[in-house]
């Protein structure tokens, strides 16, 4: 069995105050990427055509993901499952990491929504258990475009986009998520709580008509992207770099520090990515991820 794990964009991202929780108020438009993680279990069917069982099944359940040092929050779902009285028997689950770790693609939070799949149907409130690992994992339940409030919990999924592909620059990840917020806090960003539900509503009326982004280019705007850039200044330097071959449109991605540029199809992105000359570049289509289980 092969799950795919799809990265996720940030199309835009408004900042509003912080709540109680520590946490900030947000409004962002959220869209799976072509680029995915791949989650194996390895299976071995019965001559006789029965049941599949884990081949190698070990005493207990098993997560490996080379080049992810410390604690995987895949490992991290599956254990929660266990604790919710999920009775599948012993997992060995492998993942080959396609998305650049650290670079605020949601590989993670997607490995750990693709782990708590395998429980739907027998495990009551995954939205639940999903937020609680993660702000970004509710929306990697079911990956599809959405528009997301609250910290990242409350999700409204959107309809699938017109085609286009983006542009990535990773920029080799460890850009502190809390340091950038703590940036922007310092730098007086954010918008009132009437603001962010007025763009809600502009971006519901957008992108709810399954409109390109490239269609609304004007309300994709990253609020954190000065603060990343005054902690990282190369960020800076990579979102002229991809406006100089010709994005329509440049942003840093959630928190960063990615960037990336939105271009009308995957020919026109593998163009400008090779024009870069960079290693790190990739181009993917977007909104057209695949789940399969």
């Amino acid at each position: 069995m092969q799950i795919h794990a799809p990265a996720k964009l940030n199309l835009c991202l408004y900042l509003g105050a912080t709540r109680e929780d520590g946490l900030h108020e947000l409004c962002s438009l959220f869209e799976p990427l072509a680029l995915a993680d791949r989650i194996t279990l390895p299976t071995l069917t019965t001559p006789e055509g029965g049941q599949c069982r884990m081949r190698n099944e070990p005493e207990g359940d098993e997560v490996v993901c080379p080049g992810v040092e410390g604690e995987n929050l895949a490992a991290r779902a599956l254990a929660v499952l266990r604790e919710c009285g999920w009775a599948h028997p012993p997992l060995r689950i492998e993942i080959e990491k396609r998305i650049p770790v650290a670079a605020g693609l949601g590989g993670g939070s997607a490995d750990a929504a693709a782990v708590l799949r395998l429980a739907a149907g027998e495990v009551a409130d995954l939205e639940e258990i999903a937020a609680g690992l993660g702000a970004d994992v509710p929306s990697q339940l079911t990956p599809a475009p959405a528009l997301v409030r609250g910290a990242g919990e409350q999700v409204e999924r959107l309809p699938e986009p017109a085609p286009h592909a983006v542009v990535l620059l990773p920029d080799g990840g460890g850009l502190s998520t809390a340091e950038v917020f703590a940036e922007a806090d310092r730098l007086g960003l954010g918008r009132p709580a009437a603001e962010l539900d007025e763009l809600a509503g502009h971006l519901r009326a957008a992108a709810g008509a399954g409109a390109s982004p490239l269609g609304y280019a004007e309300l994709l705007v990253n609020d954190l992207e000065p603060a990343a850039i005054s902690l990282r200044p190369r960020i800076g330097e990579a979102l002229e770099l991809l406006r100089g071959v010709g994005a329509s449109k440049a942003l840093l991605t959630g928190s960063g520090p990615t960037t990336f540029g939105l271009f009308a199809n995957l020919a026109a992105a593998r163009e400008a990515a090779q024009r870069l000359g960079r290693d790190d570049a990739i181009a993917c289509e977007a909104g057209t991820a695949e789940v399969r289980r």
